[in-house]
């Protein structure tokens, strides 16, 4: 089917401004990230360096400059896709992210599917057995994932369904023995070299992580869901539909579930950012060694600038790609999304 013109109109807008904002990105995590009132050569150096390597670090690095001519110094690099070595590693931060990026991915995108699965299937849930036991059930489970800290609830998981009763491994990725590299994603490359006891390891790992994770954000798709589902349960055509004799089965999932959720597919973008900067968190509690972990232990521990501005580049990036899929689908899906 051909797209309209207020399609391609609309992807023409929303393609354009991805240099604007991935710009403005760079402009402000990179500003921020100098203006830290820390000595940083004293950290990179060390207390015991010489004025030799000091001066060495300085030139390298630019930190004479005024800090404009060190982002156009940044820049340049970042065209040629060189993100800088680390100070404080003296590896290439591309090699850094590369090791860790695909974990982070790997637990963010579980816990985005068991957000948007498990909210719409709740929500649907709750909404069809309105005020009854599955929907108290399923309003008490959305309040308490609402309320609760993510820390306190990945501490939890680990105290009763690791400690008290052992049943998924409480930190880590592996217990035992990695499959060979092919993709750095612990689930695909186990798939690849038929090890089948890796790959059932490696998402052991993930459950506890990813569901407390996920916790938050599958309560909220909950709430909106049931509301937007019991909305659409009382509008016109569905009562039509029922005086016509329809079964609520075919009248649920042919008239009022594409209606119901689609206001929740707008917050998968949002989630997915939601869940990306969550992970900092999740990962630091339970010892997942993705870009999270990384970031908190070393890049800022640290002040490895570089590093900061690595992974806010490539999470940034994701994030405003994901996005745009998500506007593009929903523009696709909603046609008066285009004339806004």
């Amino acid at each position: 089917m051909p797209l309209s013109s207020s399609f391609r109109n609309y992807v023409f807008n929303r393609i354009i401004q991805l240099p604007i904002i991935i710009f403005a990105l760079l402009i402000v995590t990179f500003t921020l990230s100098r203006i830290i009132p820390a000595d940083v050569l004293w950290v990179w150096a060390g207390p015991f360096a010489t004025k030799e390597s000091k001066d060495a670090i300085i030139e390298y690095y630019h930190l004479a400059e005024p800090i404009y001519v060190q982002f156009w110094y940044y820049f340049q690099d970042l065209l040629r896709f060189d993100l800088g070595n680390s100070p404080i590693t003296h590896r290439p931060i591309t090699l850094e992210l590369a090791i860790r990026f695909p974990r982070t991915i790997q637990l963010t995108f579980f816990a985005l599917f068991l957000s948007v699965v498990g909210g719409l299937s709740f929500g649907i849930i709750s909404a069809i057995y309105r005020n009854k036991l599955p929907d108290h059930f399923t309003r008490l489970f959305a309040l308490a994932g609402l309320s609760m800290p993510l820390f306190w609830f990945g501490l939890l998981l680990q105290l009763f369904l690791h400690f008290k009763y052992p049943i998924f491994p409480a930190i880590g990725v592996l217990s035992g023995e990695a499959a060979p590299i092919v993709t750095r994603f612990d689930l695909i490359d186990s798939l690849l070299a038929g090890r089948l006891d890796i790959f059932w390891d490696a998402f052991m790992h993930l459950i506890l992580p990813s569901f407390c994770l996920s916790y938050p954000y599958m309560a909220i798709i909950t709430r909106i869901t049931r509301s937007e589902m019991l909305e659409v349960l009382g509008q016109d055509y569905i009562r039509a539909a029922r005086s016509k004799g329809l079964s609520d089965r075919i009248i649920m999932f042919r008239h009022a579930l594409r209606n119901g959720i689609i206001p929740s597919l707008t917050l998968i973008g949002m989630t997915f950012g939601f869940l990306l900067g969550g992970s900092v968190l999740i990962e630091t509690v339970f010892v997942y060694p993705g870009m999270g972990h990384y970031v908190v232990t070393q890049a800022i521990k640290q002040l490895d600038y570089p590093a900061i501005m690595g992974v806010t580049l490539v999470a940034g990036l994701v994030f405003i790609l994901v996005n745009l899929a998500v506007d593009l689908l929903y523009g696709y899906i909603d046609p008066r999304i285009r004339f806004r």
